[in-house]
């Protein structure tokens, strides 16, 4: 196995170009463990960690831009405010070691259903920025995941950041396990309210086999929304309409058995998911427009 260290993002790049199969090594906490148990023995790595600006952000006027290998620590101490749902997910993720080595660029590399940051980058409807020798695109996270541990990225393309918009509306995440640390999700779920264009988007992670939206759902509940005036008004909701919009999330799930739920138990755990963070959410809005309005 040849070690490729690169010092600049340029020669990372070149080496990508060179060595299509190169697997791409940052924090080392999804990668590490497969090569230590065997699971995979690249021809090549290719080290990231020798460039700076891959740890970097920068929060815009309407969006975050995320470095590649940013930790879920420094996510959860510098941008709850901005990222709320990202927040949220990098909260769930293994143990303190591990939230300061992983990052949001390697849970899209891998690209694993169960991977924690896919439901809340979903929701609040990020995009990827790949960069080649080739030149720079930005892929929607609709677009990004195409199978099982499969991604959108051509071989000789690396990610260099994750573009987020700001939060303009209460975002929840949270997941099903054994335990509160250091596990795989059972399922785990992802939502988002979207004042400013008055959208819903969901997010629903290890219950397919990619990371997907409930689109159903988030359709019907836009509607519910517009119809009863309830962005304007932030009214009660209706409980038959948490009750709608859970049945449509659980729908939108494809699971399987395995070793850690089954299919059943996925579906009904997503399911009240939804309600609870529906109601976390709306509770949430119609406390801000309470604030707003007293001001």
């Amino acid at each position: 196995m040849d070690f490729l260290r690169p010092a600049t993002w340029e020669e990372a790049l070149a080496a990508k170009a060179a060595h299509p199969t190169a697997v791409p090594l940052a924090g080392g906490t999804d990668v590490m463990v497969e090569i230590n148990f065997d699971h995979r023995r690249p021809a090549q790595l290719l080290d990231l960690n020798r460039i700076a600006d891959l740890t970097d952000w920068e929060v815009g006027e309407d969006t975050v831009r995320l470095g590649a290998s940013v930790p879920y620590a420094r996510i959860m101490e510098h941008l709850r405010a901005e990222l709320p749902g990202l927040a949220l997910a990098s909260h769930t993720v293994a143990s303190p070691q591990i939230r300061n080595r992983g990052g949001v660029g390697g849970n899209l590399g891998t690209a694993s259903p169960a991977g924690d940051a896919h439901p809340a980058l979903l929701a609040a409807g990020a995009e990827v920025e790949a960069e080649s020798v080739r030149g720079s695109r930005r892929i929607p996270i609709d677009d990004f995941y195409t199978g099982v541990k499969r991604n959108a990225l051509q071989p000789d393309e690396l990610i260099r950041a994750v573009h987020v918009k700001k939060a303009a509306g209460p975002q929840q995440y949270s997941k099903v396990g054994t335990r509160n640390a250091m596990v795989i999700a059972v399922c785990a779920f992802g939502l988002a309210l979207h004042p400013d264009t008055r959208t819903v988007r969901t997010g629903i992670g290890s219950a397919a086999p990619t990371p997907v939206r409930a689109r159903a759902a988030e359709e019907f509940l836009t509607a519910a929304l517009a119809e009863d005036g309830g962005w304007d008004s932030g009214a009660p909701l209706a409980p038959s309409v948490a009750t709608r919009f859970a049945e449509l999330v659980a729908g939108a799930c494809n699971p399987i058995d395995d070793v850690r739920g089954t299919a059943a138990y996925r579906r009904h755990a997503i399911g009240v998911l939804a309600r609870r963070q529906l109601g976390w959410t709306w509770d949430q809005y119609r406390g801000a427009r309470t604030l707003e309005g007293a001001a």
